[in-house]
């Protein structure tokens, strides 16, 4: 014979149970309907960000907060102060992206193109001065001054690059003659610190190479080539072979993002990195480039209810959680540092399903401010802020870079 029920599931005990049995399921229903529709919410379509031609409403807004930054003297200085408390590298690294941006952004609109080299010309000559004046450890971490440079005198190819890389958007934009030896300065520097190295690359911090700075370099030569006729092709397929054979991760196949001077790798792949390099690879040989981007899709970009992010390191590599990865959020693995550069990744290899995701985490966790007609988001910085704007222009500068190049030859 079956016993009676235990005393809890008593007449009462049963109706309690069955009303928290009924609100369970109703908040489960209630979940599996609103939890999916919440990144409708802060949708946002990837033309209002990224177009192939003209400027995007967003692009546009974002733009506008940049310039009314460098416009207003006490605007910029309290966010560079800000930044730079952090790292110094930011502010140079923001004045890059910016130029770039301003540039593309003055060929897609051509009505605008005063204002921004207005502004160009503001943020070039004011970074020539500060390293005339305070040198190079300015714009660097302090861990710069820890050891000597391997070269002698010591240069950054952090620096001597992405200079190069605004002289010449600038005269992409609109050639400046006086820019020209100042330009042709920079590229000899950076071919020549390239060509010295056992691995074809030049250090940024004593006894280290970043992937980052080295394709960016590499994109600054072929500015040279657009614009003053040179040709670094030779160069450039000796460099390809080097980077393919001995600085790539085997488990992954991605560029490692740091190394020394002989090509020791020092870290893995790494998201912060990867995206750019693959970008101004575009420069170099398209098709390692989008299989670079390809394979950094795969092993950092991910996707969860309509969200997209990007970690810092592939699943594969452990590595150290820098001031470049930004904040990390546990589990999920949300690199704000990889996730910003995955903005530019996405728009340059025309991965809209991506960049569509990417765009809802903006607007739900990057809190957008609007302000008469100036867009900033809350959770960035002037950088941050800056890679997200290049990443919504860039196209018509590499495309103009290309023809150039065809045309020199």
């Amino acid at each position: 014979m079956q016993e009676g029920p235990p005393a809890i599931l008593t007449a009462a005990g049963v109706s309690r149970g069955r009303r928290v049995a009924s609100g369970g399921l109703a908040l489960a229903a209630a979940a599996a309907v609103w939890v999916p529709a919440v990144p409708l919410l802060f949708r946002v379509s990837p033309r209002d960000y990224a177009a192939p031609e003209g400027v995007p409403p967003m692009a546009r807004a974002l733009a506008e907060r940049h310039l009314q930054m460098w416009t207003r003297p006490e605007l910029r200085d309290q966010e560079l102060a800000r930044m730079r408390a952090r790292n110094a590298e930011w502010d140079f690294m923001g004045r890059t992206f910016l130029v770039l941006a301003l540039a593309d952004m003055g060929l897609r609109d051509p009505s605008g193109a005063e204002r921004n080299l207005e502004v160009i010309d503001r943020i070039v000559e004011e970074t020539l001065r500060l390293e005339r004046e305070k040198g190079m450890f300015f714009f660097l971490m302090p861990y710069a001054r820890s050891s000597p440079f391997r070269a002698q005198p010591p240069r950054s190819l952090f620096l001597d690059g992405e200079i190069a890389l605004m002289l010449g958007a600038r005269r992409l934009l609109k050639e400046r003659e006086d820019f020209k030896p100042l330009f042709a300065e920079r590229v000899r520097i950076v071919a020549e610190s390239m060509a010295r190295g056992p691995v074809l690359c030049a250090e940024s911090y004593p006894d280290e190479c970043w992937m980052f700075c080295n394709t960016a370099a590499l994109a600054a030569l072929r500015m040279a080539e657009a614009l003053d006729g040179a040709d670094h092709a030779e160069f450039f397929s000796r460099w390809l072979a080097t980077a393919r054979s001995r600085l790539t991760d085997r488990a992954t196949g991605l560029l490692v993002s740091s190394f020394t001077c002989r090509g020791s790798v020092l870290d893995g792949p790494e998201g912060s990195s990867i995206f750019m390099a693959a970008h101004g690879l575009q420069l170099v040989d398209e098709d390692f480039a989008r299989d670079q981007y390809r394979r950094a899709r795969s092993e950092l970009g991910r996707t969860l209810l309509g969200f997209g992010w990007a970690r810092e390191w592939p699943v594969s590599w452990t590595g150290p959680r820098d001031i470049d990865s930004g904040p990390v959020i546990p589990l999920l693995e949300v690199s704000a540092g990889s996730s910003g550069l995955a903005f530019l990744g996405a728009s340059a290899f025309g991965d809209d399903a991506f960049l569509a995701r990417l765009l809802t985490t903006l607007d739900f966790a990057g809190f957008p401010r609007t302000r008469g007609g100036a867009l900033k988001y809350c959770a960035s910085n002037q950088v941050g802020d800056a890679v997200i704007l290049y990443g919504a222009l860039q196209g018509p500068l590499w495309r103009k870079i290309r023809e150039g190049t065809r045309r020199g030859r």
